[in-house]
């Protein structure tokens, strides 16, 4: 069973990518955890902490086509690089904000939108690179195994940003972020990939055409990628508005929002190894669509629980339900796509995937000062509910991945 959990972990460069962008992430959730509690602090509104989540994410809906052609016609380890050097800059900058006391809420959503730049075209680069890294009967296990990094620094990253707001203050969070991008550029430096772009003689309008196609002839693409649009944003407001259930629901303050934050990480975490364990048997896509079913059943719980116990119940499941049901429709879109298209597949799948993050959570903040955020968030979770049963039961195509 552990070695099939973690038989990724086999292939050194895989280790080696695995790890930096391990100490990366807890950095990132470092400065999320910050950012999202300053943002809120600073503006006393919620609709600035959706509008934050916007700027950091809608460049990856308006520039993911172009990034995709950029990941099949460069370098993509140069291509991922570039973007870690960008971020980290970012990261700094905030640090120096605040430690002047010059930091104002312009500042946070303007290095926000910028960052989001720079992920918009590493996204596809980094997840392009990861099939070059293991054999493709161990994708699966790789893309689990990614998601556990992730959401076990979701886990490590706020619980030291929240000591560090609490006993160093902001920058340090800020500058600690920026420091942490050196280990997942030196892992980048180090590993060998082994699946170089070919010099593309078509136009980039061309490339994106081409891209389009490949996703209309593979059967269920489509589907997959309105699955992972209609899960970001129904399902993402139970992470990102969980400073607001934290402050206003629970009447607790930053260390309320650790407990919440680190809980649906540690939740995503038993997700991904759930997944991990399950390699690549048949019906992916009707398991990711069970996931999805739970991730609405909880997610609404958990707006409507006022039990802080109980409701630390719901966010563990929303969280497993959240990745189990990401890391399997990833899963599947990998394992469709060939090695000349992978970056405008991914860059397209991303487009649904974290274009439904910014637009959801504009929406929902928006919503929230009439309806108040457990309505706006609990009615988000049933109809994603229903919106999941109805695919299990009439999409059997879907279902059948």
């Amino acid at each position: 069973m552990l070695r099939r959990i973690f038989s990724a972990f086999r292939y050194r460069d895989f280790r080696l990518m695995w790890s930096g962008a391990f100490v990366s992430s807890i950095g990132t959730w470092m400065q999320k955890l910050a950012q999202s509690w300053l943002v809120l602090q600073l503006s006393g509104s919620a609709f600035y902490l959706g509008l934050d989540s916007f700027l950091g994410e809608i460049p990856i809906f308006l520039l993911a086509l172009v990034a995709g052609v950029a990941a099949d016609r460069i370098d993509r380890r140069r291509l991922l690089v570039a973007s870690q050097f960008v971020q980290m800059a970012c990261a700094f900058a905030l640090a120096g904000l605040f430690a002047s006391g010059y930091a104002r809420v312009w500042h946070i959503l303007s290095l926000s939108f910028i960052v989001g730049t720079a992920q918009a075209f590493g996204a596809p680069a980094y997840q392009s690179l990861i099939p070059s890294l293991v054999p493709r009967e161990h994708l699966p296990n790789a893309i689990a195994m990614n998601s556990i990094q992730f959401n076990l620094a979701r886990v490590i990253g706020p619980v030291l940003g929240g000591l560090a707001l609490a006993h160093l203050g902001a920058a340090w969070c800020f500058g600690l972020n920026g420091l942490s991008y050196a280990a997942v550029i030196t892992s980048l430096l180090l590993i060998r990939v082994r699946y170089a772009p070919a010099p593309a003689a078509e136009s980039v309008v061309d490339s994106m055409k081409g891209g389009l196609g490949f996703i209309r002839s593979r059967p269920g693409m489509f589907p997959l990628i309105l699955v992972a649009f209609v899960c970001t944003f129904l399902g993402i407001p139970i992470l990102v508005f969980l400073p607001v259930f934290a402050k206003d629901v629970f009447g607790g303050n930053e260390a309320t929002y650790t407990v919440l934050l680190a809980t649906e990480a540690a939740g995503a975490i038993s997700g991904a190894l759930l997944v991990a364990a399950r390699g690549r048997r048949p019906h992916l896509g009707r398991d990711a669509l069970t996931g999805l079913l739970l991730l609405g059943v909880f997610e609404s719980l958990f707006a409507i629980s006022r039990d802080f116990r109980l409701s630390l119940v719901f966010v563990f499941f929303g969280g497993m339900s959240l990745i189990a049901c990401f890391a399997l429709l990833s899963s599947l879109v990998q394992l469709i796509a060939t090695d000349g298209m992978r970056g405008r597949v991914m860059s397209l799948y991303n487009i649904a995937f974290r274009g439904g993050m910014p637009i959801g959570s504009l929406a929902v903040g928006a919503l929230v000062p009439a309806f108040g955020i457990s309505a706006v968030v609990g009615a988000c979770g049933v109809l994603l509910a229903c919106v999941a049963a109805w695919l299990l039961l009439f999409h059997r195509r879907l279902a059948a991945l």
